[in-house]
């Protein structure tokens, strides 16, 4: 896995580097002393960097712990523990999209304009590419240009679709997306839903509504919420995180367009904030280019 997709990361990453671990360097090459001051400058830039205050102070409190562990007194030496306390909040374990078993359902939810349809799009390419045979349902029926958006895709990736008229019940939809996947043998149903978020009650009846369909028409099948975040809103994606899982159990998030932003440490801040796992990260425009995250590589890229 290493090659060519850690070296799009490392492109994707290349505002976030400038902004983050170049600053650092520079920072800790200048330094004479492990001391509060240096403490005071890393904070600023790892808020900078979009980490979050709240992350952002608790990587400092590990990163003293280390450096007290370790016996440390130079300062080019700190780089390597703050990247150790990086890895201990992503954890090592790189994420996979493939499902644990088949049939499986993917809900795919976000407020629009994150890169929602374009994500379905994306995965669906890459699980058929992988073997498996995919469905999508156009369920989010409010938004004008969503089912026609999901319909391009569905023609990029091959796979076929399951479409109602605009404005029609999205519970309906999945409906009949239900029984198509179980009369065609799909392995994986994905379904996009509506991305209202300033309407919370509506967003929650029509989620809770498409899953009791599920639950009652297809009651065997594995399941899984997806959170498509954009990662140029940095702090501002967290908040609406927090604001979907109020509304829905979410599974992992897809963060999108991180090769455009200054502000990847979000992927940080996401898992420490609400320890969800961020399954997928977008590096491009290319159909290919929403990857599975790992990690190690992220830190690697990072640094």
């Amino acid at each position: 896995m290493f090659g060519g997709f850690f070296d799009k990361l490392k492109k994707g990453l290349t505002k976030t580097k400038d902004n983050f671990t170049e600053k650092i360097t520079d920072m800790l090459s200048g330094a004479m002393s492990i001391d509060d001051d240096l403490y005071e400058e890393l904070e600023e830039i790892l808020i900078t960097a979009d980490i979050g205050v709240d992350t952002t102070l608790y990587i400092i409190e590990k990163l003293k712990e280390k450096i007290r562990e370790k016996k440390i007194k130079d300062p080019s030496l700190v780089n390597d523990c703050l990247k150790e306390v990086i890895v201990d909040i992503l954890g090592e374990e790189g994420a996979t999209i493939k499902p644990n078993k088949t049939p499986e359902v993917i809900l795919v939810i976000g407020v629009n304009g994150v890169g929602k349809t374009t994500s379905i799009g994306k995965i669906s390419a890459k699980l058929k590419n992988d073997g498996y045979k995919v469905l999508m349902a156009a369920a989010d029926t409010f938004r004008a240009a969503a089912i026609d958006q999901l319909e391009v895709w569905s023609n990029r990736a091959s796979v076929d679709i399951i479409k109602h008229q605009e404005g029609s019940d999205p519970a309906a939809v999945v409906f009949d997306a239900v029984q198509a996947a179980k009369a065609r043998k799909t392995d994986v149903l994905i379904c996009d839903t509506a991305g209202r978020l300033h309407n919370k009650k509506n967003l929650m009846d029509e989620l809770g509504k498409i899953n009791r369909v599920i639950d009652r028409e297809f009651s065997e099948v594995e399941r899984e919420t997806l959170l498509v975040l954009d990662a140029t809103t940095g702090q501002n994606a967290v908040e609406q995180a927090k604001q979907f899982m109020e509304v829905c159990p979410i599974d992992g998030i897809i963060l999108t367009k991180l090769d455009g932003t200054a502000k990847g440490g979000i992927v940080i801040s996401i898992k420490h904030s609400l320890n969800i796992p961020v399954k997928l990260v977008g590096v491009g425009e290319g159909i290919d280019d929403l990857q599975e995250f790992d990690p190690k590589e992220f830190v690697e890229a990072l640094f």
